[in-house]
Parts: C-alpha cells; sequence; structure tokens
C-alpha cells in the first residue's frame, strides 16, 4: 500500500469498513511509515473536533455557512 492509497481509504479504515486483507495492509503500512501513522493520527484529531464544533445544537452559525454544507454536515452527524 502506498501513502496515496492509505490516505484515500482513511474513513473506511476508521469506519471498520474495509475487508480483512485491506486492513492489514493498511495496518502494516502504518507499521513502517511514521508520516501516515502522523497522518492518520492527525485526521482521528480533526474528526473529533469537527464533531464538538457542533456539540451545541442551539449555537447561532455564522451568517455566511452555506445551507448546503450545514444540511450535509447534520445528516451526516445522524447517520454517524
Amino acid at each position: 500500500m502506498t501513502c496515496r492509497e492509505l490516505a484515500d481509504f482513511m474513513m473506511d479504515y476508521l469506519s471498520g469498513e474495509l475487508s480483512s486483507e485491506s486492513r492489514a495492509r493498511f495496518d502494516h503500512h502504518l507499521s513502517v511509515c511514521a508520516n501516515c501513522r502522523t497522518y492518520l493520527t492527525s485526521y482521528e484529531e480533526t474528526v473529533k473536533l469537527g464533531k464538538r464544533a457542533f456539540d451545541d445544537d442551539d449555537a447561532a452559525l455564522p451568517a455566511d455557512i452555506p445551507e448546503g454544507l450545514v444540511k450535509a454536515i447534520l445528516a451526516a452527524r445522524r447517520s454517524a
């Protein structure tokens, strides 16, 4: 697995949707690539921070946030 492939499958890896063969390749790449381990850690932290940004459903949103983006984020939260 290359670093690019790892980045492409990051969401599937974290959600447990990779096949056992792909997960093994992913895990092996992480074991030998310090840059990808750092990237994975940063990605996980970004997801956590993104989720916390919407913890307060009653908080006012800035006026310049596109409505479609808000709907997409809320839909993703409901399905998670």
